[in-house]
């Protein structure tokens, strides 16, 4: 029976934070060698040299277990959005790095080339005083792509796309939809600012939060998209017979998704 009322309220709550910090403790187990890299670059390191290598081998370890776990996070955020709040945590969560470990990891190695290009940019015009202004702009290049990797990721775990097609889509979407674009990044760095004042939100919460936030606003874009494929798909068919032979909106509409 339905509890109602406060202790249904309070029990509603219960279960929304027993979801994310379980989710957000099995994305922190499996991505632990990146984790251990990172937190021993910042706190442990002892000079610039030790502190540069660390962060390059926890770029290198990223694509191998920070995405896939990140993926297995998406599976779950993307079935809390649709409604399906109560999959089984542990097998919703491994099914998902199963099946996207090779992309995750693809699209993972593509990322880590695209972010030591932006850095290693950045670094050059930033350490020339008559070419820092041009450094800016990489700033926002870097913003981009990670709003872009949130994309990617909610696309992977909701449609059956090539990889290519995945990272093109994920960045053609950041662009094109500036609005969502923002308001995903600004949501997680409140997230992060947050989590920085109450650390214990790391390891039990932050990723969990940044995920349901991130695939919350790539579904409604999805959704806005679908409706106006819906409507163009309206207006051909009501359009004269002799275009038939010409592609349709129905192969943007039907775009096969995963369950």
């Amino acid at each position: 029976m339905e509890m109602r009322g406060l202790m249904g309220g309070f029990y509603r709550i219960s279960e929304w934070i027993m979801r994310l910090a379980v989710t957000n403790v099995l994305w922190a187990v499996c991505s632990i060698p990146f984790l251990f890299m990172v937190l021993s670059a910042v706190f442990f390191a002892t000079d610039a040299a030790t502190q540069t290598s660390m962060l390059i081998v926890a770029a290198v370890l990223a694509p191998f277990t920070l995405f896939p776990a990140t993926a297995a996070l998406f599976t779950l955020t993307r079935k809390w959005v649709m409604g399906e709040v109560d999959v089984p945590l542990l097998k919703t969560f491994f099914r998902g790095y199963k099946e996207n470990y090779k992309q995750s990891l693809l699209g993972g190695l593509l990322y880590a080339a695209l972010y030591t290009i932006i850095f290693v940019d950045f670094k050059v015009y930033w350490n020339q005083p008559s070419m820092q202004l041009i450094s800016y702009l990489f700033v926002g290049f870097l913003f981009v792509l990670l709003v872009s990797m949130f994309n990617f990721f909610s696309m992977m775990v909701h449609y059956h796309m090539k990889t290519m097609q995945l990272i093109k889509n994920a960045l053609l979407i950041s662009i094109g939809r500036p609005f969502r674009s923002i308001s995903t990044l600004i949501m997680a760095c409140v997230v992060f600012y947050i989590s920085l004042r109450f650390t214990f939100l790391f390891p039990f919460f932050t990723a969990s939060i940044i995920g349901y936030i991130s695939f919350w606003n790539f579904n409604i874009i999805y959704q806005k998209m679908q409706d106006q494929m819906e409507k163009q798909r309206a207006a051909a068919e009501q359009g004269d017979d002799a275009s038939d032979g010409d592609a349709g909106p129905d192969d943007l509409v039907h775009v096969s998704g995963k369950k």
